[in-house]
């Protein structure tokens, strides 16, 4: 009688903005269930938005305990957790009962915008050289620090030292811990605009301009590859080993299989992210768009750059068309209508989606999200095409900029998350970019795949190499239209972009718009 081989796997948290997910990923890179929970933001005033971290734990638990139980039944042995997470959303909490003062700050919010640009002529020199990007409109240093002085209770419970400050990487491992641990990673320190890509440390100085108190800040380990911490046994019934703490976009890089420099992702989540790996770090100075930032890709012993830039409401955008404005039913429909349409063959309504503002080809919170080009002949179907044609749209001009800052030109462009699963998306990047999209099975996984992949170094897997080789053949999208014409589609967008920052009210002050950035943006 032969014993069936004992199956191993990680169990990984992927804790969103719009959802908190968690799985076992097995030694072979499957992933045969998922449990999930969807997450809600607030809005209460416009530049606001923030998120309960009461619940952000509740149903991260509720998840992970559902994802151990069904490994269990499956027979398959749990060696390790691993957590990739939002970044740069933000909460505070009281050390001696859990319990979050009030609600957290999302990495959306805009609020801090004015003060920030106000800082921004005395630091963003500085800022670039150190963090690679400047002083942009969200902190959440500030945010914290303003929280402090404001609030009666959170200033009191700092008297006390009895305050928690973190991220959501921070916040899932402390209580993961039982209260026992209080680190964060590089990769979500980088994107709070704190991490010192010179030291390896936090940027002190900027952090101390901020008003925020040091000994708030968390340690800073390496994103994975290591035991970073120990679950609590109370969790699961069991201690297990926490062996990466990672920003969600950058567990998608790792789970597309982007080890290497000149390779690119495109993460498509609550926003869609542009990373490109670089083969060392770029000098980020003045001539760099403001919206393309120097950044970590990870950090397990060593550290691996890459250059970074997004649209902040694509996924999340959509949700909207569907949940607030009831256009359609949802995304899933929205990809339907638009596979029976042929692309480029005429006119659509023209979609930003700059919900939160624009990025590119200036960052200015005033902007808002346009529909434009309807007619009494407009179909639901050539509707569906220009939602669809608005992301990849913003997706192409933000690959231009990664480019021009980089200095190469990615051969292939891996695509992930929730979205990469609409095939007229995915093409029309392709066209516009004129860069092939590679696609592989499961993307919507590959936050998941990636964080087990570095969890696991050393005990599932050798390298990330080894691990990557678990994920197949990618489908592939190659571009369709010329250069000429991908040219022409894109200037007509980048023209109506243009135009709506041309329409603000010039009455009122631009926040952190920098005309200089035109000029390193071109069209394909």
């Amino acid at each position: 009688m032969t014993t069936a081989p004992i199956q191993r796997g990680i169990l990984a948290i992927d804790e969103g903005t719009t959802s908190t997910r968690a799985a076992i990923v097995t030694e072979s890179g499957d992933v045969p269930f998922i449990s999930y929970r969807e997450l809600e933001t607030c809005s209460p005033t416009p530049g606001v938005v923030e998120q309960s971290f009461e619940l952000l734990w509740e149903f991260t638990l509720e998840v992970l305990r559902e994802a151990h139980a069904n490994a269990r039944e499956l027979g398959i042995t749990t060696v390790a957790v691993a957590i990739a997470t939002q970044r740069a959303t933000a909460g505070l909490w009281e050390s001696a009962t859990g319990r979050p003062y009030g609600r957290g700050m999302v990495w959306q919010d805009t609020r801090y915008a004015e003060q920030l640009c106000r800082l921004s002529g005395d630091w963003d020199t500085r800022l670039r050289t150190h963090t690679g990007r400047t002083a942009g409109v969200r902190s959440p240093y500030l945010w914290a620090a303003e929280r402090i002085a404001a609030e009666a209770d959170v200033s009191q419970a700092h008297e006390r030292g009895t305050l928690r400050f973190g991220t959501v990487d921070t916040w899932l491992a402390w209580k993961l811990t039982g209260g026992r641990t209080h680190i964060t990673s590089p990769t979500n320190v980088a994107a709070c605009g704190g991490y010192d890509v010179e030291t390896g440390g936090y940027y002190a100085e900027w952090i101390r301009t901020l008003g925020f108190p040091e000994e708030l800040l968390a340690e800073i380990r390496d994103d994975g590859g290591e035991d970073l911490a120990v679950l609590d046994p109370d969790i699961l019934g069991v201690e297990l080993p926490i062996r990466a703490l990672i920003g969600d976009q950058h567990g998608a890089i790792l789970g597309l299989g982007c080890f290497d420099a000149g390779q690119s992702t495109c993460i498509h989540g609550t926003g869609s992210f542009i990373d490109q790996i670089l083969s060392d770090r770029i000098p980020m100075d003045t001539t760099v768009p403001e919206a393309v930032t120097g950044t970590v890709a990870w950090r397990s012993g060593t550290t691996v750059h890459a250059v970074e830039n997004f649209t902040a409401a694509t996924g999340s955008a959509l949700g909207w068309l569907c949940r607030q404005m009831r256009m359609f039913a949802d995304p899933v429909e929205i990809t339907e209508l638009a596979s029976h349409e042929t692309l480029w063959s005429g006119p659509v309504p023209r979609f930003v989606p700059a919900l939160t503002g624009t990025r590119l080809p200036v960052i200015d919170t005033r902007v808002r999200a346009s529909i434009s080009g309807m007619g009494l002949s407009t179909t639901r179907g050539q509707v569906a095409v220009g939602m669809l044609e608005g992301i990849a749209q913003s997706v192409a001009q933000s690959v231009d900029a990664n480019i021009a800052v980089a200095g190469d030109r990615p051969a292939q462009l891996c695509v992930g998350g929730g979205l990469s699963k609409s095939d007229p998306l995915v093409q029309m990047q392709a066209d516009l970019t004129g860069v092939p999209m590679l696609r592989y099975s499961d993307t919507d996984k590959a936050t998941l795949r990636g964080t087990s992949y570095l969890a696991g170094l050393g005990l599932l897997w050798g390298s990330l190499q080894e691990a990557a080789q678990t994920m197949g053949t990618p489908e592939v999208f190659e571009p369709k239209l010329t250069q000429r014409q991908a040219s022409e589609h894109t200037g007509a967008w980048r023209a109506a972009v243009a135009a709506e920052l041309r329409d603000l009210d010039t009455s009122e002050p631009p926040v952190r718009r920098q005309p200089d950035a035109t000029s390193a943006v071109s069209s394909t």
